[in-house]
This record gives structure tokens, C-alpha cells and sequence, in this order.
């Protein structure tokens, strides 16, 4: 019987021990799972800039003027409102350039922003 009670008293003192590790330890995994979804938004926002400044450069090229709305028209709604494009034609080349603002998740960071650039031959180049 005392070796029984012995025992018990060995495994009450070290009750709720692990809880108190579990939950300590859950705001690192909160951060980590922050990062990753953080990481995955980025290359997001970056797929969605590059294609934007492809379609951009490429309808400029065929339609005059026509370039930088169908660049717009190729990024997702939500991220239209921080996207900047700029198209310019050096030469017998057509140049877009997509700047496109990367909301944060992860607490205590800021904003940041990606650019991207595409150049395409020049279908219809003005003749001097």
C-alpha cells in the first residue's frame, strides 16, 4: 500500500506539466505557420506580377494603348488596387513593368512590394 501511494504522488507533482509546455510552445507554431502562409502569398504575388507585365507587354505590342489595361485585367481583383503599371517603347521593343503591394500576415512586419518586368518585339513599331 505505501508503494502505491508512492506512486501516486509521484505522477500528481508532475500533472498538467505537459499542457503547460503545449502552451507555452503554441505561439511559435502560430509564427511558423504565419511564415509559411506569408512565404506562400509572396510567390504568389509574384506569379500574379509577372504574368500581368507578360500580358501587358504583349497586347501593347499588337493593340497601342491597349497594354496596360489588359495587364490590370490579368491580376486577381483584390490585388489590382496596389498595382502599378508602367509600359515603355525603347526602340522596336514594348517594356512593362508591374509593381503589385504584398499585404502582410505575419504581425509586427510591414507591407512590401514586388516588380516585375516583361519586354516584347514590337508588332506595329511607329515609323519615324
Amino acid at each position: 500500500m505505501d508503494r502505491l501511494l508512492n506512486r501516486r504522488s509521484r505522477t500528481t507533482k508532475d500533472r498538467g506539466q505537459a499542457t503547460l509546455e503545449y502552451i507555452g510552445f503554441i505561439p511559435i507554431l502560430l509564427l511558423v505557420a504565419l511564415c509559411g502562409i506569408q512565404l506562400g502569398w509572396t510567390a504568389y504575388c509574384v506569379q500574379q506580377a509577372q504574368t500581368a507585365a507578360r500580358t501587358a507587354a504583349r497586347v501593347e505590342a499588337r493593340k497601342p494603348e491597349a497594354g496596360e489595361a489588359a495587364g490590370l485585367a490579368a491580376i486577381k481583383a483584390s490585388l489590382r488596387a496596389g498595382a502599378d503599371i508602367a509600359i515603355s517603347k525603347p526602340g522596336d521593343t514594348v517594356t512593362a513593368t508591374v509593381t503589385l503591394t504584398i499585404k502582410s500576415v505575419v504581425p509586427g512586419m510591414g507591407d512590401g512590394s514586388v516588380t516585375r518586368t516583361a519586354t516584347m518585339p514590337n508588332d506595329d513599331p511607329e515609323e519615324p
